[in-house]
């Protein structure tokens, strides 16, 4: 399928996704987040796809944020469904059945931070740049800000960033417990790359039950999520890549999963 706005390639197991309007710092307008929305069911649908990294194109913004000059014209009521669109389309990479890496390239704010933060790992250039600005033009974060980012660094020090609307840089991000990694910018697909490669070779059920486990144990307390999790681990025990692995294992060998 041809796009307007993002550009998707597939390497063996991998797949890109690059947000790619770089002449406005890949800001998400609505078409944006329709296309990506698209792009997401197709490569979930792929079963050769194990792995996605998410990244912007261009060296300055993996995304700047939602796309001002078209918020600029929004009613209130258009607004709301614009943030719903946003906080629909993150949901979906969030809940993916598949490992999403984001690939951090440069400013990361708003949109962009929230996109980031709706993918499984955070992987950050070292001139990557985050935040949640909304403030500074009386707004709110609206595609899943105020409750990712307080999900996943401390309450206080979200509400620190998203009150004064301060950028912060991929140290400080890491730091915190924002990203996972910061690397040299010439070095960040290879890095993310190669941890793509690396989940990819694990067994792909396994990883797909074990991020369901994560994402829907986080909202149940702790003895119903534990009573889940063992009913994914005795559902795992239905797949022929259980058999595989377990075979390889005691034959010394490299197991070959399928997926199945």
């Amino acid at each position: 399928m041809s796009w307007n706005n993002i550009l998707v390639e597939k390497d063996g197991h991998t797949a890109v996704l690059t947000v790619n309007r770089p002449q406005v710092l890949n800001a998400l307008n609505a078409e944006t987040l329709l296309e990506i929305d698209k792009a997401v069911d197709e490569l979930a649908a792929d079963p050769a796809v194990r792995v996605i990294i998410i990244t912007g194109a261009g060296e300055k913004a993996f995304v700047a944020g939602a796309d001002i000059a078209f918020m600029s014209k929004l009613t209130p009521l258009e607004a709301r469904d614009f943030a719903r669109l946003g906080q629909r389309v993150l949901g979906k990479i969030e809940n993916l059945p598949k490992p999403v890496i984001a690939a951090v390239n440069g400013y990361a704010l708003g949109g962009g931070c929230e996109l980031a933060m709706a993918c499984d790992i955070r992987v950050a250039s070292e001139k990557a740049k985050f935040g949640q600005p909304e403030v500074n033009l009386g707004l709110i974060a609206g595609f899943g800000g105020t409750q990712r980012l307080t999900r996943l660094v401390n309450p206080g020090i979200a509400k620190e960033i998203l009150f004064t609307g301060d950028m912060i840089d991929a140290e400080t991000a890491r730091r915190i417990g924002l990203v996972n990694h910061v690397v040299p910018a010439e070095e960040l697909m290879a890095f993310c790359k190669s941890l793509a490669s690396r989940i990819a070779s694990r067994g792909p059920v396994a990883v797909r039950l074990t991020k369901e486990a994560v994402n829907e144990g986080l909202e149940m307390d702790l003895e119903k999520a534990l009573a889940h999790e063992a009913d994914l681990f005795g559902l795992v025990f239905a797949t022929s890549d259980r058999e595989e692995g377990i075979s390889a294992f005691l034959a010394k060998r490299q197991p070959q999963f399928q997926g199945k």
